[in-house]
């Protein structure tokens, strides 16, 4: 009996690659996506210290201009950290989802690839059982042949 032979299983292991690959640069993005979501935590965080140091500071009573003034210039740079994060996220999202949408068009190609690998071993199956009925009916004929 003959063995199935998918002519392009090389096609099939380079797809499968790609979609594995694919796979792990997704993670990858993500990956960075929650280190920026990680020091975006942060930096509110430092914002809202900064926030109550700027009311502690400016509450009534004697008021340190020059500390006051230091404390509004470090909130401004913790503002600014937070807007560029913030754009980062941005870019990294949109990373995000081209990497998601290669992934699900690699795997698209990879089911096509193994359908077409199916159908065509259920072709080879179905072509083997005709020619072992075959085999069999002239096994069958020839006997009845010599009987007669």
């Amino acid at each position: 009996m003959a063995q199935f032979q998918f002519k392009l299983k090389p096609v099939l292991r380079l797809r499968v690659a790609e979609r594995d690959d694919r796979r792990t640069r997704l993670a990858e993005a993500y990956h960075a996506e929650r280190i920026l979501r990680d020091r975006l935590t942060e930096a509110e965080a430092e914002r809202g210290r900064v926030r109550d140091m700027v009311r502690t500071a400016s509450s009534p009573g004697q008021v340190d201009v020059d500390a006051l003034l230091r404390t509004h210039r470090y909130e401004l740079v913790v503002a600014a950290q937070v807007f560029a994060i913030e754009q980062q996220l941005k870019q990294v999202a949109e990373e995000v989802e081209r990497r998601r949408q290669a992934l699900v068009e690699a795997d698209r190609q990879v089911r096509v690839m193994e359908k077409l690998r199916d159908r065509q071993f259920a072709e080879f199956q179905q072509q083997e059982f005709r020619k072992e009925v075959k085999q069999l009916d002239e096994i069958a004929g020839r006997r009845g042949g010599a009987r007669g």
